[in-house]
Formats: C-alpha cells, sequence, structure tokens
C-alpha cells in the first residue's frame, strides 16, 4: 500500500505519517527532495525557501517532477508513507501504482494554528493574521505549476478527522488501512506463474534470445528451465553455440544450434531429479517448437501457458490440440 498524505498546515500530518511508519511502511516526503536540492545550492532550509523552490522544479520539470523523483524509489514489496503532497499532477503520477491512496488530514484553522505555535518551529506564523495569509498563498495559485493545495486535497480518496483525542485519529487510520487492504489486487496463478518466468528468462545466456519455462502442479512450482548450451558445453555467450554466435537471420539453420530450448531443459530437468510431471502445467515466455511440442505431450503435461507466439509455431498449436492438451496465450502486456 501507497498512503499518501495532504492536508494544511498543522492537520496532523506527521502525526499519521509517524503512525504508519511504527506499523512498518516507510516513509518519504515529498519536501526531502526539495531539502535534497536546497544542500545541493547550499541554501538555508526554510518553508519559503522549499515552497520557492518546488515552484521552480515544477516550473523547469513538470508539474509532478517531484512525486517522479519519488516514484523511481518505491519497491513493490513494500508500504510507503508519502507526506506533503501538494498538486493535482503528483497524484497523478502515484495514481499510476493502483495500491496509492491519498488521505486528507483535516483540522479547524484555529486548531491548527494553536497546533504550529506549541510546536514553534523557526518561520512558523506568530499570528493568526499571518497565518490565515500563509494558508491563502500556499492553497492555490494562478500559474498552474505552482503549489495548488485545495486542488490536491479535493482529489483525496479519503478524510481523516484530527479533531480530537490522538488515539480518534489512530483508529480513523486504522479503519483506513483496513478497508483499503480488502481492495488490494494481486497476480492471478497465470500472472504469478509466468512472472517467474519472465525472471527465470534472465538467467539465459543465449545470445539470441531469452526464453524460460516453469513447469507447476497443484500451484506448486516442480521445475524451471532457460535455453542455453547443454550442461558441461561452454555458455552460449562465450562461443558455445556457433549458430547462435554466426548472429544468422532468425529461423534458420536451427538444425545446427546446440542450445537446448527452455521447455526442453525444464522437461529433462524434471527427468534427472526424478519429479513427475504428468498432469502439470508448463508456463513459457515463448509459444514451444516441435521438438518441445511432442516432448510435452509425451511427458503428460495437460496444460500450456505460453506469453509470445514464437515463429512457425502453427503446426506445434496444432498438434497440441490434437493430443489433447490445453492452450492458453497469456497476454503480452499482462506483467
Amino acid at each position: 500500500m501507497i498512503i499518501g498524505l495532504t492536508g494544511k498546515n498543522g492537520a496532523g500530518k506527521g502525526e499519521v505519517a509517524k503512525y504508519l511508519q511504527d506499523r512498518g511502511f516507510c516513509y518519504y516526503s515529498l519536501s526531502d527532495v526539495l531539502r535534497e536540492e536546497a544542500q545541493k545550492e547550499g541554501r538555508a532550509v526554510s518553508r519559503d525557501v522549499l515552497v520557492e523552490m518546488g515552484n521552480r522544479l515544477r516550473r523547469d520539470l513538470g508539474p509532478g517532477a517531484l512525486a517522479e523523483k519519488i516514484f523511481t524509489r518505491l519497491d513493490p514489496e513494500k508500504h510507503y508513507v508519502i507526506d506533503s503532497v501538494r498538486h493535482p499532477t503528483e497524484i497523478q503520477v502515484l495514481r499510476r501504482r493502483s495500491d496509492f491512496l491519498l488521505a486528507n488530514v483535516k483540522a479547524p484553522e484555529r486548531l491548527r494554528f494553536e497546533r504550529l505555535r506549541q510546536r514553534a518551529r523557526e518561520r512558523d506564523p506568530v499570528t493568526f493574521e499571518e497565518f490565515l495569509a500563509l494558508e491563502q498563498r500556499e492553497a492555490a495559485s494562478q500559474n498552474t505549476t505552482d503549489q495548488q493545495l485545495d486542488k490536491a486535497i479535493a482529489l483525496a480518496d479519503v478524510t481523516l478527522e484530527n479533531t480530537g483525542p490522538i488515539k480518534m485519529l489512530h483508529d480513523q487510520v486504522k479503519d483506513v488501512l483496513l478497508e483499503f487492504s480488502k481492495k488490494q489486487s494481486r497476480p492471478d496463478w497465470d500472472e504469478y506463474f509466468m512472472g517467474i518466468a519472465k525472471v527465470v528468462a534472465l538467467r539465459s545466456n543465449c545470445i539470441k534470445r531469452k526464453v524460460a519455462a516453469v513447469i507447476t502442479k497443484e500451484k506448486r512450482i516442480i521445475a524451471t528451465g532457460y535455453n542455453g548450451t547443454p550442461r558441461g558445453v561452454k555458455n552460449c555467450s562465450e562461443g558455445g553455440c556457433p549458430r547462435c554466435n554466426a548472429i544468422d537471420s532468425s529461423g534458420k539453420g536451427l538444425d545446427e544450434c546446440l542450445c537446448s530450448h527452455a521447455e526442453e531443459n525444464a522437461i529433462v530437468q524434471s527427468a534427472y531429479h526424478g519429479v513427475c510431471i504428468k498432469d502439470s502445467v508448463l508456463y513459457t515466455t515463448f509459444s514451444p517448437c516441435l521438438m518441445c511440442t511432442k516432448m510435452i505431450i509425451n511427458a503428460g503435461i495437460r496444460e500450456v501457458v505460453f506469453n509470445v507466439q514464437y515463429p512457425m509455431s502453427e503446426t506445434s498449436l496444432h498438434l497440441l490440440r490434437a493430443a489433447g492438451v490445453q492452450i492458453k496465450q497469456f497476454p503480452t502486456n499482462a506483467i
């Protein structure tokens, strides 16, 4: 989950961020990007400097620049809380992740002003009039690349009312997390195993094409394979296969290729280790060639799921159907 935080000064965004950090969320603030830039320029960090630098970076690099810098750091395996979201385009950037939710932390003006007075940070407004003037400057601007806090708040998915005891705020955050977690999507089995096959393909040393196969049974992986030269032979990328190293046209000289195919390797590895693959499902990043098709049929594999159709594979697919093997193409753009 990625929880973005927006809201007015003193609303309690920092308290929500702290609560989430204590529960394993990694913390980022878009203001941290500005602090990094200020340090590079040797400027003293203040609220005015950060606002000015934020407006300048959005103007020079685009209104979503701060979010773009943070977005590249996000690991899909971790939960994040991202503070200081203040522009609609920043939200658009973060919404490229389907697991993003924007929370607006809200409190009345007088209460927020009192909180700012209590924290007594340097350059915070001293009077309520100064506080209101600051609010107005940060709320909106005629310049579309400047901070647009009101428009960002209007795009929030949820609002957290921070007007009472801190436990009330924490309970609201807890409720949001529980509800949001129910909506989280996860890969189905085809996407899961095909995604693993994509990673297995990275082990291939073939200089022509990287292909991988994963054999599963009862939703467990029982064998993997990727294309490359046979065991004990110099790797393809080291000159082990003359045909591949000749960089010949695709489809030519296949009878001279020394590389074993991914499906072939997965099936042979199963035999080598004494693993039964009868009634299994084979996931492969390319549809199988005719030779691998015959091995698939005779090994008793019941279904083949492939990502990209291999050139000249119509005969193979026809043979699989004739033998009663189920065939499914997994969409290329699905992973």
